[in-house]
């Protein structure tokens, strides 16, 4: 299993950095941040000095949208990144929750997002694509460069077009019974479009936070620290609500269910500890969608989720102890999980 650190871009970017060195000293392979321009600094630039100072990172955004970037500038800012570092990218896609409405817009459809991932894979790799009508292809992008495309997705249609047409899959919880569910529902759908479902990328991401022990105290501690998650994901939640229905066989009731006291949603807290907009999610659906307790905890639910197929996952590190928890998956987490699944092959 591949790990990933995902960062907001909040400054100093130095900060953000350091982070992204630390987690490759301590064995991650990809580094992705939150892309949103108003709430965040700018990632492409950060990209830049995350990708001068590492030797093997690949970094992307999780996730950028097909809104707030043309998507000619979009592919040939990965381009550029790649011609300077080595394919050393892949771009994390989705409909925009928090870039688009800040900025007083909706989120994009998925039809807008399906045509992106083919004018952006395509422009990002040197070959043509069709924009709006125009031919286009960047003359400059060298032979054997690659750009892969990973969606983000919790409904039936954007798992199905996932399957369908992503490289990989993005999945932001870490609930065991969802994540079956939905790699499940993208595998069937690329194996129904007649690719082979093993070359989707399967990536979960969620907050991961390692407790000294599993008392009461700590455990409370870790929940706090990480309950933000459940509100980000319930602004997604919301909206398959408003598009199915409270009670739908479309969408598994254990996705939705304990969004029905969520009340509104001020981005100004986005993703961080101690979001006040978050309290009405409750322990089980921290526990659920995210990875906490002592390292052993960690060790058997990513375990777990290896056995269902997933191929990365992401540590959301947005609390008070960032460091600590690069450090612990690096010394004691990431080697116990793989040379678990060294035993399970």
């Amino acid at each position: 299993m591949d790990f990933g650190l995902v960062l907001q871009t909040d400054p100093p970017a130095s900060r953000v950095v350091d982070l992204m060195r630390r987690a490759e000293h301590n064995g991650f392979r990809y580094g992705w941040t939150f892309d949103s321009a108003v709430l965040w600094q700018e990632p492409f630039v950060i990209y830049s000095q995350i990708l001068a100072n590492t030797e093997r990172l690949i970094v992307g955004p999780m996730v950028t949208n097909p809104g707030t970037r043309t998507w000619e500038v979009t592919a040939s800012t990965f381009a550029t990144l790649n011609d300077m570092f080595g394919n050393r990218t892949v771009c994390g896609i989705g409909r925009g929750d928090s870039a688009m409405r800040v900025a007083g817009r909706k989120p994009n459809t998925l039809a807008r997002i399906s045509e992106a991932m083919k004018v952006i894979r395509a422009l990002g790799r040197g070959e043509e694509a069709d924009l709006g009508g125009t031919r286009i292809r960047i003359p400059w992008i060298k032979e054997g460069a690659e750009l892969p495309v990973w969606m983000a997705a919790y409904g039936p249609k954007a798992l199905k077009m996932a399957g369908e047409e992503a490289d990989g899959f993005i999945l932001q919880l870490a609930d065991l019974y969802l994540t079956e569910y939905m790699v499940k529902a993208v595998r069937d759908a690329a194996a129904a479009a007649g690719r082979d479902p093993s070359e989707v990328t399967i990536c979960v991401a969620a907050p991961a936070y390692v407790t000294e022990d599993d008392s009461p105290a700590a455990l409370a501690h870790a929940r706090e620290q990480c309950r933000w998650f459940g509100g980000m994901v319930g602004n997604h939640v919301a909206d398959l609500v408003s598009r199915y229905g409270e009670r739908s066989a479309d969408v598994p009731a254990a996705l939705t269910d304990y969004i029905k006291a969520r009340q509104g949603y001020d981005y100004a807290h986005h993703g961080r500890s101690g979001n006040p907009d978050t309290t009405f999610v409750p322990d089980g659906i921290v526990d659920r969608f995210c990875v906490i307790g002592p390292a052993e905890r960690h060790i058997e639910k990513l375990t777990a989720l290896r056995a269902l197929g997933v191929d990365q996952f992401a540590v959301y590190d947005m609390h008070d102890a960032q460091e600590s928890t690069v450090d612990v998956y690096g010394s004691r987490i990431i080697p116990a999980v793989n040379s678990c699944a060294g035993h399970l092959r």
